[in-house]
């Protein structure tokens, strides 16, 4: 079947599951000792794609690589003259491009940054990319518009053996491996369910579902399977959206509508998963994150990047105002224990990504955060609107793989 083979390729099998979240614990550990034993010579030409206007360079892809001792960035692209200037500038003199396909076609990467935030360009730069016979991808999140833009994307990586990473840089974060200690020795009981929420800003909605809420589908893929099925609603000011309310979305989207999202899944490994986000109803600090709430206990984490805030509460009732239990901060060494690592925010994440990146090339096995992985969270994403439209419950993988805000009657 069509999904299973999805799921077999995005790596959902427990096995390769455990082996993930144990190499990225592994990378995450010891970012220091890793680079210390690379070479000195580079042995990895990097390109730069970015777009000043149209998205930028995203969140660090371009500058990760300056940390790197076995990559160069050779050369750098970018259509806006005064945006690429900088880029040079900024990423050690590489040859300077005003046309992404002209720098592929004569510098001959070995592996590429794609940086803009904006989506709309992702397809276009990936399928470019990996007809050109590069190793590796580093793309900015989301993946892209829709999910045929995602399967076009899949299947041109596949066709050249491309290996293709997403900046979800929480999923290379050692605390991961923490929490799925405590999944695994039992101390949080039978995973029941997942709750996550986007910052819920003035992009609260359908917009907050793409940018933000993208981070939180690939934890919950991650930790609770594949997903089955969603059953949401999506509404402007209160009342279900119709085609009057489709605008054309921030950062490249594509067709937007819904300042209040809703949505529920049935996941692989038993669990139930909920993502919400109301327009300007966000929380100081941020509720912005994902609990995983189970039998014994709950865990949070708040925000996204190498070291996200979290915390464990060990109480079935799941209500400390009762039972007087306390919530004990979670580390990268451990449930209560001093934090080892500095935190570097998403560039943190950005150097295990990339570090990754490198060695799923060299190991020829998919990135933690793979193509898969994010066509998977694009899905959950499409999936909302679809059910909308639908009126129900839909089934994934979808069998609809176009834009569902563009069918409305």
């Amino acid at each position: 079947m069509e999904g299973d083979n999805r799921q077999t390729k995005s790596g959902i099998t427990r096995r390769r599951f455990l082996a993930g979240t144990a190499a990225a614990g592994a990378v995450s550990a010891c970012p220091g000792a890793l680079a210390a034993a690379a070479p000195s010579a580079p042995r990895y030409r990097v390109a730069v794609i970015g777009h000043t206007g149209r998205g930028n360079y995203g969140h660090g892809l371009d500058r990760v690589w300056l940390e790197i001792p076995e990559t160069q960035i050779v050369a750098a692209a970018d259509a806006d003259p005064k945006g690429l200037a900088a880029a040079v500038r900024r990423l050690g003199n590489p040859r300077p491009y005003p046309d992404y396909r002209r720098m592929l076609d004569e510098v001959k990467p070995d592996l590429v940054s794609i940086c803009p935030r904006w989506l709309d360009q992702h397809c276009d730069m990936v399928l470019a990319a990996a007809e050109r016979g590069v190793r590796g991808i580093y793309l900015e999140k989301p993946m892209c518009r829709t999910l045929a833009e995602a399967d076009r994307m899949v299947a041109a990586c596949e066709r050249h053996g491309v290996k293709l990473a997403i900046a979800f840089q929480t999923r290379y974060s050692p605390k991961l491996a923490v929490i799925q200690r405590l999944i695994e020795s039992g101390a949080l009981g039978r995973v029941l369910e997942f709750r996550a929420r986007g910052k819920e800003d003035h992009r609260g909605g359908g917009e907050d579902l793409w940018v933000l809420g993208v981070h939180m589908f690939n934890l919950i893929h991650h930790f609770g399977g594949a997903p089955q099925w969603c059953f949401a609603s999506v509404e402007q000011d209160g009342r279900p959206i119709c085609k009057e309310d489709v605008v054309e979305g921030n950062e490249g989207i594509g067709p937007l509508a819904g300042d209040t999202v809703h949505a529920m899944y049935r996941l692989a490994r038993g669990a139930t998963a909920y993502f919400d986000s109301v327009r300007n109803g966000r929380g100081s600090p941020t509720r912005f994150g994902l609990a995983i709430f189970g039998s014994r206990g709950v865990v949070q984490m708040f925000n996204t990047g190498q070291i996200p805030d979290t915390y464990f509460l060990p109480d079935s009732s799941w209500s400390p105002g009762r039972t007087g239990k306390r919530w004990i901060p979670v580390t990268s060494a451990g449930v209560g224990k001093p934090e080892p690592l500095e935190n570097r925010g998403l560039h943190g994440g950005n150097l295990l990504a990339v570090r990754d990146l490198i060695q799923a090339i060299e190991e020829d096995r998919q990135p933690l955060a793979s193509i898969y992985d994010a066509r998977v969270a694009t899905e959950m994403i499409v999936a909302v609107f679809e059910s909308q439209r639908a009126g129900g419950p839909v089934r994934l993988p979808l069998a609809n793989r176009c834009n569902p805000l563009t069918m409305l009657e």
